[in-house]
C-alpha cells in the first residue's frame, strides 16, 4: 500500500514537471515592446543626478518630444550609440533625458566627461527600479515621448544612425 502511493505520487510529479516543460516551450520568450507604444507615461518620479531632487512628469511636458536613454558606464552598447545620441542633442525640438541605470556615480561621470555629455538632464534608478515602469529589461534602451506623454516609439539596444533619421521624420511630422 505504501509503495503504491509512492509510486503515484512519483508519478505525479514527474508528470507534472513533463507539463510545465512542454507548456513553457509553447510560450514566445521574444521580448516584445511593442504593446507599448501609444501608452501615456503616468507617475514618472526619478531622482535627479546631480542633486536627488525629484523629477516628476511635469518636467517632460515642458518639450514636444522627449528621449528618454536608459544608461550606465558599464555598458558596452551605450559607447556604441553616443554618437548618435550627441547629433540627436543638435535638434531642437526634441530634449533628451538620461537615466542612469544601476551605475556606480563616479563612473558614470567619469563616461560623460570621457564621451561628452549628450543630456539635457540626466536621472538616476540606482536600484533598476524606476526603470522596470519603462518596460526597460537592460541597457541601453530609449523611449520616444510626445508632449502629452504618450510613447511615440521605443528602442531595444544602442541607437543606430537609422534611429537617428527615423527620429527625425518622426520629430517632422
Amino acid at each position: 500500500m505504501k509503495i503504491n502511493f509512492l509510486r503515484i505520487f512519483f508519478v505525479s510529479i514527474v508528470f507534472f514537471i513533463i507539463v510545465v516543460f512542454f507548456f513553457s516551450l509553447t510560450q514566445s520568450s521574444k521580448y516584445d515592446t511593442s504593446k507599448m507604444v501609444g501608452k501615456k507615461i503616468s507617475n514618472f518620479e526619478i531622482e535627479e543626478f546631480y542633486n536627488n531632487k525629484l523629477i516628476s512628469e511635469m518636467e517632460l511636458k515642458k518639450s514636444n518630444y522627449n528621449l528618454i536613454n536608459f544608461w550606465s558606464s558599464w555598458c558596452g552598447p551605450c559607447r556604441d550609440e553616443h554618437e548618435v545620441l550627441l547629433k540627436l542633442k543638435e535638434i531642437n525640438k526634441l530634449k533628451i533625458i538620461g537615466v542612469n541605470f544601476k551605475d556606480k556615480k563616479p563612473n558614470a561621470i567619469n563616461f560623460l566627461e570621457e564621451l561628452g555629455n549628450p543630456y539635457n538632464l540626466i536621472l538616476v534608478d540606482a536600484n533598476g527600479k524606476k526603470s522596470i515602469d519603462f518596460g526597460i529589461y537592460g541597457v541601453p534602451e530609449s523611449i520616444l515621448i510626445d508632449k502629452n506623454l504618450t510613447i511615440v516609439k521605443k528602442f531595444v539596444g544602442p541607437l543606430k544612425p537609422r534611429d537617428y533619421v527615423e527620429i527625425l521624420e518622426i520629430l517632422n511630422k
